[in-house]
Protein backbone atom coordinates (compact mmCIF):
# COMPACT_ATOMS: atom_id res chain seq x y z
CA UNK A 1 0.00 0.00 0.00
CA UNK A 2 1.52 3.30 -1.10
CA UNK A 3 1.90 6.09 1.43
CA UNK A 4 -0.34 8.98 0.41
CA UNK A 5 0.83 11.29 3.22
CA UNK A 6 3.27 13.11 0.94
CA UNK A 7 2.10 14.89 -2.20
CA UNK A 8 5.45 14.91 -3.99
CA UNK A 9 5.79 11.69 -6.06
CA UNK A 10 9.58 11.63 -5.68
CA UNK A 11 9.25 11.86 -1.88
CA UNK A 12 6.66 9.05 -1.94
CA UNK A 13 8.93 6.92 -4.13
CA UNK A 14 11.92 7.38 -1.80
CA UNK A 15 9.85 6.95 1.34
CA UNK A 16 8.44 3.63 0.12
CA UNK A 17 11.96 2.26 -0.19
CA UNK A 18 13.63 4.20 2.64
CA UNK A 19 10.98 5.59 5.05
CA UNK A 20 13.10 8.47 6.26
CA UNK A 21 10.40 11.05 5.51
CA UNK A 22 7.81 9.04 7.45
CA UNK A 23 10.22 8.85 10.37
CA UNK A 24 10.82 12.61 10.30
CA UNK A 25 7.08 13.26 10.00
CA UNK A 26 6.39 11.02 12.97
CA UNK A 27 9.20 12.39 15.15
CA UNK A 28 8.99 16.11 14.34
CA UNK A 29 5.46 16.74 13.06
CA UNK A 30 3.08 14.30 14.76
CA UNK A 31 5.24 13.91 17.87
CA UNK A 32 3.04 14.77 20.88
CA UNK A 33 4.41 17.45 23.19
CA UNK A 34 2.92 18.30 26.60
CA UNK A 35 0.69 21.28 25.99
CA UNK A 36 2.10 23.26 28.93
CA UNK A 37 5.76 23.34 27.75
CA UNK A 38 6.96 26.96 27.84
CA UNK A 39 9.87 28.80 26.22
CA UNK A 40 12.34 27.18 28.61
CA UNK A 41 11.92 24.10 26.43
CA UNK A 42 13.24 26.02 23.43
CA UNK A 43 16.87 26.10 24.57
CA UNK A 44 17.45 22.58 23.28
CA UNK A 45 16.65 23.88 19.80
CA UNK A 46 19.04 26.80 20.31
CA UNK A 47 21.82 24.39 21.26
CA UNK A 48 21.24 22.46 18.02
CA UNK A 49 21.42 25.70 16.03
CA UNK A 50 24.67 26.57 17.81
CA UNK A 51 26.17 23.16 17.07
CA UNK A 52 25.31 23.36 13.36
CA UNK A 53 26.75 26.88 13.22
CA UNK A 54 29.97 25.77 14.92
CA UNK A 55 30.43 22.83 12.55
CA UNK A 56 29.80 24.85 9.38
CA UNK A 57 32.04 27.76 10.34
CA UNK A 58 34.68 25.35 11.66
CA UNK A 59 34.86 23.50 8.33
CA UNK A 60 35.52 26.73 6.42
CA UNK A 61 38.03 27.97 8.99
CA UNK A 62 39.92 24.67 8.81
CA UNK A 63 40.47 25.29 5.09
CA UNK A 64 42.66 28.29 5.91
CA UNK A 65 44.13 27.36 9.33
CA UNK A 66 47.66 26.02 9.65
CA UNK A 67 48.16 23.68 12.66
CA UNK A 68 51.81 24.53 13.11
CA UNK A 69 53.33 26.50 15.97
CA UNK A 70 55.24 28.70 13.51
CA UNK A 71 52.19 29.53 11.39
CA UNK A 72 49.08 29.10 13.57
CA UNK A 73 48.84 32.65 14.95
CA UNK A 74 49.61 34.22 11.56
CA UNK A 75 47.11 31.95 9.79
CA UNK A 76 44.38 33.20 12.13
CA UNK A 77 45.42 36.79 11.36
CA UNK A 78 45.32 35.99 7.66
CA UNK A 79 41.78 34.62 8.05
CA UNK A 80 40.78 37.87 9.73
CA UNK A 81 42.46 40.18 7.20
CA UNK A 82 42.79 38.48 3.81
CA UNK A 83 40.13 35.74 3.49
CA UNK A 84 36.82 36.99 2.13
CA UNK A 85 34.47 37.29 5.10
CA UNK A 86 37.06 35.45 7.19
CA UNK A 87 36.49 37.94 10.00
CA UNK A 88 32.81 36.96 10.03
CA UNK A 89 33.58 33.23 10.10
CA UNK A 90 36.06 33.72 12.95
CA UNK A 91 33.72 35.88 15.03
CA UNK A 92 30.78 33.53 14.43
CA UNK A 93 32.90 30.58 15.52
CA UNK A 94 34.53 32.22 18.54
CA UNK A 95 31.35 33.79 19.90
CA UNK A 96 29.33 30.75 18.87
CA UNK A 97 31.27 28.68 21.40
CA UNK A 98 30.24 31.04 24.19
CA UNK A 99 26.60 31.07 23.11
CA UNK A 100 26.60 27.30 22.76
CA UNK A 101 27.59 27.09 26.43
CA UNK A 102 25.08 29.79 27.44
CA UNK A 103 22.09 27.93 26.00
CA UNK A 104 23.44 24.58 27.25
CA UNK A 105 23.86 25.85 30.81
CA UNK A 106 20.33 27.33 30.75
CA UNK A 107 19.07 23.99 29.41
CA UNK A 108 20.80 22.18 32.28
CA UNK A 109 19.43 24.51 34.95
CA UNK A 110 15.95 24.15 33.47
CA UNK A 111 16.32 20.39 33.76
CA UNK A 112 17.43 20.73 37.38
CA UNK A 113 14.52 23.04 38.24
CA UNK A 114 11.80 20.89 36.72
CA UNK A 115 13.33 17.53 37.70
CA UNK A 116 13.48 16.29 34.12
CA UNK A 117 16.40 13.99 35.01
CA UNK A 118 14.24 11.71 37.16
CA UNK A 119 12.81 8.31 36.25
CA UNK A 120 12.25 7.24 33.53
CA UNK A 121 14.58 9.79 31.88
CA UNK A 122 17.86 8.88 33.56
CA UNK A 123 19.53 7.77 30.30
CA UNK A 124 18.46 11.01 28.61
CA UNK A 125 20.18 12.94 31.41
CA UNK A 126 23.32 10.78 31.27
CA UNK A 127 23.63 11.37 27.54
CA UNK A 128 23.24 15.10 28.21
CA UNK A 129 26.15 14.97 30.69
CA UNK A 130 28.26 13.12 28.09
CA UNK A 131 27.47 15.87 25.57
CA UNK A 132 28.57 18.48 28.12
CA UNK A 133 31.90 16.70 28.66
CA UNK A 134 32.45 16.45 24.89
CA UNK A 135 31.64 20.15 24.54
CA UNK A 136 34.19 21.03 27.19
CA UNK A 137 36.90 18.91 25.58
CA UNK A 138 36.16 20.40 22.15
CA UNK A 139 36.12 23.97 23.47
CA UNK A 140 39.37 23.53 25.38
CA UNK A 141 41.19 22.19 22.33
CA UNK A 142 39.71 24.92 20.17
CA UNK A 143 40.92 27.58 22.59
CA UNK A 144 44.49 26.34 22.04
CA UNK A 145 44.37 26.60 18.24
CA UNK A 146 44.87 30.42 17.84
CA UNK A 147 48.22 29.90 19.59
CA UNK A 148 48.08 33.14 21.51
CA UNK A 149 49.58 33.70 24.94
CA UNK A 150 46.50 32.46 26.84
CA UNK A 151 46.10 29.53 24.43
CA UNK A 152 49.63 28.31 25.08
CA UNK A 153 49.69 28.83 28.82
CA UNK A 154 46.15 27.57 29.30
CA UNK A 155 47.10 24.36 27.51
CA UNK A 156 50.25 24.07 29.62
CA UNK A 157 48.47 24.54 32.93
CA UNK A 158 45.42 22.37 32.21
CA UNK A 159 47.30 19.44 30.69
CA UNK A 160 49.79 19.53 33.57
CA UNK A 161 46.91 18.84 35.97
CA UNK A 162 46.97 15.18 34.94
CA UNK A 163 50.44 14.87 36.44
CA UNK A 164 48.73 14.93 39.84
CA UNK A 165 47.60 11.33 39.37
CA UNK A 166 50.07 8.89 40.95
CA UNK A 167 52.14 6.58 38.72
CA UNK A 168 50.29 7.23 35.44
CA UNK A 169 50.01 11.03 35.63
CA UNK A 170 53.28 11.93 33.92
CA UNK A 171 52.64 9.39 31.17
CA UNK A 172 49.21 10.92 30.49
CA UNK A 173 50.74 14.39 30.21
CA UNK A 174 53.44 13.17 27.81
CA UNK A 175 50.78 11.44 25.70
CA UNK A 176 48.63 14.58 25.61
CA UNK A 177 51.60 16.74 24.62
CA UNK A 178 52.99 14.27 22.09
CA UNK A 179 56.40 15.07 23.58
CA UNK A 180 57.90 16.72 26.63
CA UNK A 181 56.38 20.18 26.26
CA UNK A 182 53.39 21.89 24.68
CA UNK A 183 54.66 22.20 21.14
CA UNK A 184 53.90 21.35 17.52
CA UNK A 185 52.70 17.75 18.16
CA UNK A 186 50.30 19.08 20.80
CA UNK A 187 48.82 21.63 18.41
CA UNK A 188 48.46 19.04 15.65
CA UNK A 189 46.58 16.51 17.76
CA UNK A 190 44.42 19.20 19.35
CA UNK A 191 43.47 20.44 15.89
CA UNK A 192 42.58 16.91 14.73
CA UNK A 193 40.48 16.20 17.83
CA UNK A 194 38.82 19.62 17.73
CA UNK A 195 37.72 18.88 14.17
CA UNK A 196 36.51 15.35 15.02
CA UNK A 197 34.69 15.79 18.34
CA UNK A 198 31.81 17.97 17.04
CA UNK A 199 30.72 15.03 14.87
CA UNK A 200 30.87 12.79 17.95
CA UNK A 201 28.66 15.36 19.67
CA UNK A 202 26.20 15.08 16.77
CA UNK A 203 26.02 11.32 17.31
CA UNK A 204 25.51 11.75 21.05
CA UNK A 205 22.87 14.39 20.36
CA UNK A 206 20.88 12.01 18.14
CA UNK A 207 20.98 9.41 20.92
CA UNK A 208 19.87 12.11 23.37
CA UNK A 209 16.90 13.04 21.17
CA UNK A 210 16.01 9.37 20.64
CA UNK A 211 15.98 8.85 24.40
CA UNK A 212 13.76 11.93 24.82
CA UNK A 213 11.24 10.54 22.35
CA UNK A 214 11.02 7.16 24.10
CA UNK A 215 9.20 8.53 27.17
CA UNK A 216 8.23 11.92 25.76
CA UNK A 217 9.34 15.38 26.80
CA UNK A 218 9.09 16.51 30.39
CA UNK A 219 6.96 19.53 31.29
CA UNK A 220 6.75 22.28 33.95
CA UNK A 221 4.25 20.35 36.08
CA UNK A 222 6.44 17.25 36.18
CA UNK A 223 3.67 14.68 35.65
CA UNK A 224 3.27 12.39 32.65
CA UNK A 225 0.75 12.93 29.90
CA UNK A 226 -2.40 10.84 30.32
CA UNK A 227 -3.81 11.07 26.81
CA UNK A 228 -4.34 13.30 23.78
CA UNK A 229 -6.04 15.91 25.97
CA UNK A 230 -2.65 16.63 27.62
CA UNK A 231 -0.60 17.06 24.46
CA UNK A 232 -0.31 18.90 21.15
CA UNK A 233 1.49 17.91 17.93
CA UNK A 234 5.00 19.29 17.64
CA UNK A 235 4.11 21.03 14.38
CA UNK A 236 2.87 23.73 14.10
CA UNK A 237 2.54 24.63 17.79
CA UNK A 238 6.10 24.09 18.99
CA UNK A 239 7.87 24.70 15.70
CA UNK A 240 6.41 28.22 15.79
CA UNK A 241 7.48 28.65 19.41
CA UNK A 242 11.01 27.40 18.71
CA UNK A 243 11.25 29.59 15.60
CA UNK A 244 10.32 32.71 17.55
CA UNK A 245 12.80 31.83 20.30
CA UNK A 246 15.48 31.18 17.65
CA UNK A 247 14.91 34.62 16.12
CA UNK A 248 15.51 36.32 19.48
CA UNK A 249 18.53 34.09 20.13
CA UNK A 250 20.10 34.89 16.75
CA UNK A 251 19.39 38.59 17.21
CA UNK A 252 21.15 38.61 20.58
CA UNK A 253 23.99 36.57 19.09
CA UNK A 254 24.33 39.02 16.18
CA UNK A 255 24.72 41.94 18.60
CA UNK A 256 27.86 40.30 20.00
CA UNK A 257 29.24 39.25 16.61
CA UNK A 258 28.87 42.65 14.94
CA UNK A 259 29.20 45.14 17.78
CA UNK A 260 31.36 43.54 20.49
CA UNK A 261 33.00 40.41 19.04
CA UNK A 262 36.00 40.42 21.38
CA UNK A 263 34.28 41.16 24.68
CA UNK A 264 34.16 37.48 25.70
CA UNK A 265 37.82 36.83 24.82
CA UNK A 266 40.99 37.50 26.78
CA UNK A 267 43.31 40.33 25.61
CA UNK A 268 46.45 38.23 26.10
CA UNK A 269 45.28 35.81 23.43
CA UNK A 270 45.81 38.49 20.80
CA UNK A 271 49.57 38.21 21.43
CA UNK A 272 51.59 35.37 19.83
CA UNK A 273 52.44 32.49 22.16
CA UNK A 274 55.74 32.98 23.96
CA UNK A 275 56.99 30.14 26.23
CA UNK A 276 59.45 32.60 27.86
CA UNK A 277 56.82 35.11 29.03
CA UNK A 278 54.22 33.97 31.55
CA UNK A 279 50.97 36.01 31.69
CA UNK A 280 50.31 37.74 34.99
CA UNK A 281 47.04 35.87 35.48
CA UNK A 282 46.26 32.66 33.58
CA UNK A 283 42.52 32.07 33.23
CA UNK A 284 40.45 29.81 30.96
CA UNK A 285 37.40 30.90 28.97
CA UNK A 286 34.44 32.12 31.04
CA UNK A 287 32.45 28.89 30.67
CA UNK A 288 35.20 26.96 32.48
CA UNK A 289 35.60 29.44 35.35
CA UNK A 290 33.28 27.69 37.91
CA UNK A 291 35.24 24.45 37.50
CA UNK A 292 38.52 26.35 37.57
CA UNK A 293 37.47 27.94 40.87
CA UNK A 294 36.75 24.48 42.32
CA UNK A 295 40.18 23.32 41.15
CA UNK A 296 41.89 26.20 42.98
CA UNK A 297 39.70 26.00 46.09
CA UNK A 298 41.28 22.72 47.20
CA UNK A 299 44.93 23.27 48.31
CA UNK A 300 46.10 19.78 47.37
CA UNK A 301 46.80 19.43 43.62
CA UNK A 302 45.34 15.92 43.32
CA UNK A 303 42.38 16.94 45.48
CA UNK A 304 41.74 19.96 43.27
CA UNK A 305 41.80 17.84 40.11
CA UNK A 306 39.45 15.28 41.65
CA UNK A 307 37.19 18.09 42.83
CA UNK A 308 37.06 19.63 39.34
CA UNK A 309 36.19 16.34 37.66
CA UNK A 310 33.91 15.43 40.56
CA UNK A 311 31.87 18.58 39.93
CA UNK A 312 30.83 17.04 36.60
CA UNK A 313 30.69 13.43 37.81
CA UNK A 314 28.20 14.34 40.55
CA UNK A 315 25.82 15.51 37.81
CA UNK A 316 25.94 12.03 36.24
CA UNK A 317 24.61 10.38 39.42
CA UNK A 318 22.07 13.13 40.15
CA UNK A 319 18.97 11.01 39.32
CA UNK A 320 19.92 8.66 42.15
CA UNK A 321 20.86 11.40 44.63
CA UNK A 322 17.51 13.19 44.44
CA UNK A 323 15.15 11.00 46.48
CA UNK A 324 11.99 13.09 46.05
CA UNK A 325 9.13 11.53 44.09
CA UNK A 326 7.98 14.96 42.92
CA UNK A 327 9.81 16.27 39.88
CA UNK A 328 8.96 19.93 39.44
CA UNK A 329 10.17 22.66 41.77
CA UNK A 330 6.75 24.28 41.34
CA UNK A 331 5.47 21.88 43.98
CA UNK A 332 8.62 21.76 46.11
CA UNK A 333 8.83 25.11 47.95
CA UNK A 334 11.90 24.22 50.02
CA UNK A 335 13.78 22.74 47.07
CA UNK A 336 13.07 25.90 45.09
CA UNK A 337 15.04 28.02 47.58
CA UNK A 338 17.97 25.62 47.50
CA UNK A 339 17.89 25.57 43.70
CA UNK A 340 18.29 29.35 43.50
CA UNK A 341 21.03 29.14 46.13
CA UNK A 342 22.83 26.70 43.79
CA UNK A 343 22.44 29.12 40.86
CA UNK A 344 23.96 31.92 42.94
CA UNK A 345 26.73 29.55 44.05
CA UNK A 346 27.66 28.74 40.44
CA UNK A 347 27.76 32.44 39.54
CA UNK A 348 29.99 33.09 42.56
CA UNK A 349 32.31 30.28 41.49
CA UNK A 350 32.46 31.73 38.00
CA UNK A 351 33.40 35.16 39.32
CA UNK A 352 35.96 33.78 41.79
CA UNK A 353 37.51 31.67 39.00
CA UNK A 354 38.30 34.84 37.09
CA UNK A 355 40.05 36.49 40.07
CA UNK A 356 43.62 35.93 41.31
CA UNK A 357 43.97 33.05 43.77
CA UNK A 358 44.74 35.30 46.74
CA UNK A 359 43.16 37.26 49.56
CA UNK A 360 39.42 37.05 50.17
CA UNK A 361 38.82 35.07 46.96
CA UNK A 362 40.35 31.91 48.44
CA UNK A 363 37.83 31.44 51.33
CA UNK A 364 34.93 32.57 49.12
CA UNK A 365 35.88 29.97 46.52
CA UNK A 366 36.24 27.27 49.18
CA UNK A 367 32.84 28.11 50.70
CA UNK A 368 31.13 28.09 47.28
CA UNK A 369 32.80 24.78 46.42
CA UNK A 370 31.63 23.23 49.68
CA UNK A 371 28.06 24.45 49.03
CA UNK A 372 28.11 23.09 45.47
CA UNK A 373 28.94 19.56 46.58
CA UNK A 374 26.73 19.78 49.66
CA UNK A 375 23.74 20.63 47.46
CA UNK A 376 24.02 17.39 45.51
CA UNK A 377 25.46 15.01 48.11
CA UNK A 378 23.65 16.14 51.29
CA UNK A 379 20.80 18.57 50.67
CA UNK A 380 19.04 16.76 47.81
CA UNK A 381 18.94 13.33 49.52
CA UNK A 382 17.66 14.87 52.77
CA UNK A 383 15.06 17.07 51.06
CA UNK A 384 13.50 14.02 49.44
CA UNK A 385 12.96 12.55 52.91
CA UNK A 386 11.98 15.65 54.87
CA UNK A 387 10.21 18.00 52.44
CA UNK A 388 6.41 17.96 52.13
CA UNK A 389 5.53 18.82 48.52
CA UNK A 390 2.52 20.90 47.57
CA UNK A 391 -0.53 19.19 45.97
CA UNK A 392 -0.03 18.00 42.42
CA UNK A 393 -2.65 18.54 39.68
CA UNK A 394 -4.56 15.50 38.51
CA UNK A 395 -3.42 16.04 34.91
CA UNK A 396 -1.54 18.43 32.67
CA UNK A 397 -4.82 19.57 31.13
CA UNK A 398 -6.18 20.42 34.56
CA UNK A 399 -3.11 22.43 35.48
CA UNK A 400 -3.39 24.40 32.23
CA UNK A 401 -7.13 25.05 32.37
CA UNK A 402 -7.94 25.19 36.08
CA UNK A 403 -4.71 25.12 38.09
CA UNK A 404 -6.24 22.61 40.50
CA UNK A 405 -4.42 19.85 42.31
CA UNK A 406 -4.63 16.84 44.57
CA UNK A 407 -2.45 15.72 47.43
CA UNK A 408 0.57 13.64 46.53
CA UNK A 409 -0.41 9.99 46.73
CA UNK A 410 -4.15 10.60 46.89
CA UNK A 411 -6.71 9.58 44.30
CA UNK A 412 -7.05 12.35 41.66
CA UNK A 413 -10.65 13.52 41.36
CA UNK A 414 -10.16 16.83 39.60
CA UNK A 415 -10.79 20.32 40.96
CA UNK A 416 -13.81 20.97 43.09
CA UNK A 417 -16.52 23.16 41.63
Amino acid sequence: MENTRFKNPLVRWIDKRLPIFSMMHHEYVEYPMPKNCNYMWSFGAQSMISLVLMILTGIFLAMHYSPNTEDAFNSVERIMRDVNYGWLLRYLHANGASFFFIVTYIHIFRTLYYGSYKSPREVTWLLGVIILVLMMATAFMGYVLPWGQMSFWGATVITNLFSAFPIIGDHIVTWLWGGFAVDNPTLNRFFALHYLLPFVIVGALFLHLAAVHVHGSSNPVGIDTQGPQDSLPFHPYFTIKDTLASCFFLLFFAVFVFFMPNVLGHPDNYLPANPLVTPAHIVPEWYFLPFYAILRAIPNKLGGVLGMFGAIAVLAVLPWLDTSKVRSARYRPVFKWFFWALVICVFVLGYVGGQPAEGIWIPIGQAATAWYFAHFLIILPLLGLLERPRPLPASIGESVLHGGGTLLGSNPRGPER
